[in-house]
């Protein structure tokens, strides 16, 4: 997993088709979550910053076009959606609801992730500067170079899981991101156990005195934070 991986949600009733979009797309390097309707993803967007949803149109109780409606409402992310539909009209219907693409079912997982891929590349929210750092007191993260800086511009050694989880808490400062969920979206073997002896070698490495940690904060009983200076 890369550490500036793009946070996926897959929002599909198909708790097998769920599972295969998860592991096929965490093959391809991205962060991602699922969500089995429109009351389940509502929740998670609450809790955490998506790059782009994938999400099915044939849902009970909402459908994915009535979910999308009342997201369009509030937010640009990007949508992809998923149907079994074959008509055109019905097509043209998602588009006109804000969505940024639609793959008929059944489709080649190559050819979603190259949707994705291109949605990404063209997408406002996926741009980063390389003035994009965070401010750490004693040292500096740059986002797009995942390098930390101490203030004298010498490079502070960081295994690329301390790089994923300085992206994913910095791309929501002040949001708590529970120890579970953590581990779930860095992948590769990680566990709410694994997360945490993590988290304590990042403090080792940004916080002056680690015990009583100034940016990476513990929520107790919710998970942790970052508060960068700026």
């Amino acid at each position: 997993m890369i550490a500036d991986a793009k946070h996926i949600l897959v929002v599909d009733d198909d708790k097998r088709l769920r599972s295969l979009l998860q592991r096929f797309l965490r093959e391809n390097g991205f962060f991602v979550s699922v969500a089995n309707g429109a009351a389940e993803a509502r929740h998670l967007m609450e809790q955490y910053k998506f790059d782009l949803l994938i999400v099915d149109i044939m849902m009970p109780e909402e459908s994915g076009l009535e979910f999308l409606e009342r997201l369009r409402q509030e937010s640009a992310v990007p949508v992809i959606l998923l149907t079994a539909m074959g008509e055109t009209s019905d097509r043209i219907l998602g588009l006109e609801y804000g969505a940024d693409d639609y793959l008929p079912k059944p489709f080649e997982p190559k050819e979603l992730v190259l949707r994705i891929k291109n949605i990404l590349k063209r997408s406002p929210m996926a741009k980063l500067t390389a003035d994009e750092n965070l401010d750490l007191g004693l040292c500096i993260y740059n986002v797009q170079k995942k390098e930390l800086l101490n203030k004298t511009g010498q490079i502070i050694h960081i295994t690329p899981v301390e790089q994923a989880l300085l992206n994913v808490l910095g791309a929501k400062p002040g949001q708590v991101f529970a120890r579970e969920k953590l581990a779930d979206m860095l992948g590769a073997g990680q566990s709410p156990r694994s997360i945490d002896v993590q988290i304590t070698r990042l403090r080792k490495k940004i916080e002056t005195d680690s015990k009583n940690p100034r940016y990476l904060q513990t929520v107790r009983g919710k998970g942790y934070m970052l508060l960068p200076d700026n």
